[in-house]
């Protein structure tokens, strides 16, 4: 078992696929550093660092920069995958994912249904989300919560570069299109990653923390976040479930409501804005399906519903911090039943 950063982890998994299936393919923008840069063709291997050796390993044939256009890459990726291949395209940065929503609302995510289950699009569409490093307001944002409300799409939010790998294995080995979105703020995050084929299944939460007090469920660079507000919690004899969804699209409802009839006390963590939200969604899940269980309302710690701020200060207040979840979790102990 080796350590190394999500964006390793990322890049070597690819690359892994890549060696024992050649119908995997990769495309996007300055994967390969756009054929003329000083240096050599893979100069640059994505501003990302996801995809550096993959040029010079596989060829031009399988390793494809594209246009600076969001529709064109998605909607090669679309073409290749209904043609044999298992193409993993790469959105530099998913605030543009309105620029090719018609290929992934309308296209992707319909054909299988449409066609009656004669075809398959297995396309990985990876974004990279998420705000932290001060990129303002149309490179920040977290859209998962618009992707997983689309049906006919798998959405998947690794937290750790484990699940990274075990993830994306998951995803090269499936038969339908799966948004595969990395958290910026994640990739240098460090962390032990199995070796071999590890594989994580769509559907299936990860418990961080047990503790019988309150559960708190989230995903991405928050699930970082809760752990240090668990910490504080813990220094004074309070126990939480942590729940890290993994995948939002399927949604592991049975681990949250498990653990909410437990705990009777739920706090959801989301770094989008709150309205028609991931935490809304987990939510009235909870309050629907364990409302008797429950002693407390529901706590939502969110981004406020406004654009990403660009100034630091600002941009650290929009965040959910950890200072945050441990008060929303000790406002719900503050309900007795």
């Amino acid at each position: 078992m080796a350590e190394m950063m999500m964006r390793e982890a990322i890049l070597e998994t690819i690359r892994a696929a890549m060696a024992r299936d050649e119908s995997v393919v990769v495309l996007g923008e300055d994967l390969v550093g756009g054929m003329g840069t000083p240096g050599g063709p893979e100069a640059i291997g994505g501003i990302w660092s996801t995809s550096t050796g993959l040029y010079e390993q596989f060829g031009p044939g399988r390793v494809i920069d594209t246009p600076i256009s969001e529709s064109a890459i998605v909607g090669a990726a679309a073409g290749l995958a209904l043609t044999g291949k298992r193409p993993i395209a790469e959105l530099m940065f998913a605030d543009f994912v309105g620029v090719c929503l018609d290929q992934l609302w309308n296209q992707l995510a319909k054909f299988r249904y449409m066609f009656g289950g004669k075809t398959k699009c297995p396309a990985i569409i990876r974004m990279v989300y998420g705000a932290g490093f001060n990129a303002a307001a149309q490179h920040s944002q977290a859209v998962y919560s618009l992707m997983t409300s689309l049906p006919g799409l798998k959405v998947v939010l690794p937290a750790t570069p484990a699940d990274a790998k075990g993830l994306l294995n998951t995803a090269l080995t499936g038969d339908d299109p799966v948004i595969f979105m990395e958290h910026k703020y994640l990739y240098g995050v460090k962390g032990e990653v199995p070796d071999g084929d590890h594989a994580v299944p769509f559907g299936h939460a990860r418990l961080v923390r047990a503790g019988g007090d309150a559960t708190i469920v989230t995903c991405g660079m928050m699930v970082g976040r809760s752990e240090k507000a668990a910490d504080k919690l813990a220094a004074d004899g309070i126990g939480v479930d942590l729940i890290d969804i993994r995948t939002s699209s399927p949604l592991d409802e049975e681990a949250i409501l498990d653990s909410v009839e437990q705990t009777g006390r739920l706090v959801v963590v989301d770094e989008s804005p709150p309205r028609c939200s991931l935490a809304t969604d987990i939510a009235a899940l909870a309050t629907s399906r364990a409302f008797a269980s429950l002693k407390a309302p529901p706590e939502l710690v969110t981004a406020p519903h406004t654009p990403v701020p660009f100034a630091r200060e600002l941009e650290k207040a929009y965040l959910p911090s950890a200072q945050k979840i441990e008060a929303a979790v000790r406002k719900t102990l503050e309900w007795r039943a």
